[in-house]
This record gives C-alpha cells, structure tokens and sequence, in this order.
C-alpha cells in the first residue's frame, strides 16, 4: 500500500462539526504520510469551511493550498435536505448525480469514519469494493455495509479515526496537528474586530465563551457563564461570547448576567470567521460543542465544562486543556431540555480556578518575551 502513489481515497464523514474536526487529524496524518495520494471527501455542506475556503468544485484539478490545507476534491452530500423532500424528484436527481460524480472518480478505497447508515450508505455509492469502517460503528447496522471492519482500541474517537486510517494505509499512523483552512476574508474581518484591536493595542487577553450545545442537557447555565465573563473582565480580559446560529438570546442572557455590554460583548459569526476568531484568542470556555472542538485543533487553551457526555471520547484532546465534570454526571445522549444534574455541580468557581491555571502559564510565557522586548509588566492582575 505505501508503494501505491496514483492510491484514491474517499473520506466519508458528513458532520457535525466537531466529529468533522475529531476526523481531520487522521486525515492530516494519512496526507503526511502520502502526499501524492488524491484524498477526497464527502461532507454536508454546511461544514464545508472546515476543509476549504475555495467553493467546492474549486478543489476540481486545483493544487492543495492555505485555503484548502488535506483535501483534494470535496462531495456535497446533503443528507438532512434530503431527509425532508425523502420523496421529491429533487432528491432522486442529486442522488443520482452524487452517484455519478463519484463513481467517476474511481476510488480505491472508501474509509467511513462516521459509522452511520446514511455515510455508509455514500460510501457504497461509489462503486468501490473497499468500504473501511469501524468493528463496532455508532450504529451496528452500519457494519454489513463494510467490506473491512476494523476493531479499534483507543479511548478517544480521535484515536479510533487514526486506526482506521492506518488500517486504510497500511501503516502505523500517529495522531497529526490538523490543518485547517485560512479564508482571506474572514481574516480581514477579523482583523477590523474593535474589541480585537483594543485588545492587541493594550496587550489583554481574549476569553471566548461558548455557552451553546447541542441540546439542553449539555448546556451548562448562562448565569454561570456570566459569572466567569465578569470576573475576567474585571480583570482586565476583553471577553467574547459566541453566538451560533439560533443562540442570540442565550449569548445575550450571558452578556446580561456579566454586567452588560461594557462587560462582555456579543459575537456573531459565520464558521469561516469563527476559525479566524479562535486563531486569535488566548483561551476557550465551553461545553460539548463544535467551536470548542475547533478551539483545541487550533491549539488553544480549552476548558471544557461536561454533563451527559464523555470527555474520555468526545472531549478536549492534546495537553493545552482541563475538563470538569462529576463523577456521578450519566452519560446520556437524550436530547433532553434541561442541563444534567452533575452538569449543575459545576460552580462558576471551579471553572475560573481551572481557566487561570491554563491562562497563567499562557500569560507567564507572554511576559517572559515582552519584557525581553522592553514592553512593561502588561499581567500583574492575573496574580492576584
């Protein structure tokens, strides 16, 4: 397999967005190790930032760049608009063109690292014999859909994905950095932020708070993320909260119970411009969710505050986090309304105490070469 240069892999792993970004450091480690090989992948369209900033038929023929670091060409695969018009031709037609277009690729070999139905299901749309998938995927069924069902031993889904490409190789891979794309003009949003330029102009920090998830029982109380934010601010941090699509009115509530808006600001923005963001700031708060994943593939210090879900296999993963959660929390993935039980344990104390323990060594390393630089004592507040 390592001799194979002309090797044609589909990557199969349709969202959300953080199993997207649990997936990318398999998929950087199987580039690392055959550059020349045509990696493709099918995801759902709304998370197609996440590989690319080009358009998606931009990556037909293109070299590989910033803009599109791991991936060559990228299938659109909307399987939730096809979920609702099940039965409209419409949905026939784009299935029968998806058939088509990847069929036409030929691909040597199809890796699910989604381990569902509906992404096994894609794979066997290309024709390929070769269908990788997991022993024992998310849903059992999924597994008579494989060709090749690979028995994992990692912990984390991170390590599981790194198998399966390794198996997928034929080599021993080992977790890689993941590459994510650079989008010029989310960039230069980024860039004319107010409070990011007050920020750099005066050297603070930037607390990013992320209060949403996916439902109620992981979403830790917006007081309490108030709380934090106040007490940051106060000293001295310029704090953000994000507002993802639908959460307006929490992130307000969050900006509300840190004192207003001189306190805490609210940020709304597009997931290319979210990348951008999180590139820039210098410590992440949040619960089992997307932007809190994106946070830890771009390096930066997380502290992930956990319910119903295990931090074990979804959570933070690297050395630049801490994660809170009760012993006594049940994993449960119910979509229940209310936050659980263990989640409510968590004081607002307890995560400033883990966030200041992450953000002295960062702000301790900041000091060291502003004053090799001549830059006056910008951290004093953060050791009180």
């Amino acid at each position: 397999m390592r001799k194979q240069v002309q090797f044609r892999l589909l990557v199969v792993r349709l969202g959300a967005m953080g199993d997207v970004l649990h997936a990318l450091p398999a998929i950087t480690a199987l580039r690392k190790a055959h550059p020349a090989w045509k990696i493709d992948w099918a995801i759902e369209p709304r998370w197609l930032p996440l590989l690319t900033a080009e358009p998606a038929n931009a990556a037909l023929g293109a070299a590989r760049n910033r803009a599109r670091p791991v991936v060559d060409q990228i299938h659109l695969v909307p399987t939730k608009d096809w979920s609702r018009r099940i039965f409209q031709g419409q949905t026939l037609s784009e299935i029968r063109a998806l058939r088509a277009d990847l069929r036409a690729a030929e691909y040597d070999a199809a890796l699910d690292l989604q381990g569902a139905v509906r992404s096994a299901m894609v794979a066997r749309l290309s024709g390929c014999k070769r269908i990788v998938g997991e022993a024992k995927p998310r849903e059992p069924v999924a597994k008579w859909l494989f060709s090749e069902r690979i028995g994992t031993t990692g912990r984390h889904v991170i390590e599981q994905d790194v198998e399966l490409a390794s198996a997928v190789a034929g080599d021993l891979l080992s977790v890689a950095a993941p590459e994510l794309p650079v989008d010029l003009d989310a960039e230069e949003w980024c860039d004319e932020l107010q409070d990011l330029k007050s920020a750099n102009w005066m050297g603070k920090p930037v607390v990013l708070i992320h209060p949403g998830a996916g439902w109620g029982a992981k979403r830790w109380p917006p007081a309490r993320y108030g709380a934090v934010a106040e007490v940051f601010a106060l000293r001295g941090a310029v704090v953000l909260v994000n507002a993802g699509p639908g959460e307006e009115t929490l992130a307000a509530e969050v900006v509300a119970a840190a004192g207003g808006e001189e306190m805490a600001t609210t940020v709304a923005c597009s997931l290319e411009q979210l990348i951008a963001l999180t590139r820039r700031v210098s410590l992440v708060i949040g619960g089992d969710t997307g932007p809190a994943h994106l946070a830890c593939a771009l390096g930066k210090p997380v502290v992930g505050i956990y319910g119903p879900t295990d931090p074990n296999r979804n959570g933070p993963y690297g050395s630049r986090f801490r994660v809170l959660r009760n012993p006594e929390s049940r994993q449960d993935h119910a979509r229940r309304d209310e936050p659980e039980a263990g989640l409510l344990t968590i004081t607002p104390e307890a995560v400033l105490e883990a966030a200041l323990e992450l953000m002295l060594k960062e702000l301790q390393a900041r000091r060291s070469r502003e004053q090799a630089q001549g830059q006056g004592p910008v951290w004093e507040a953060w050791q009180r």
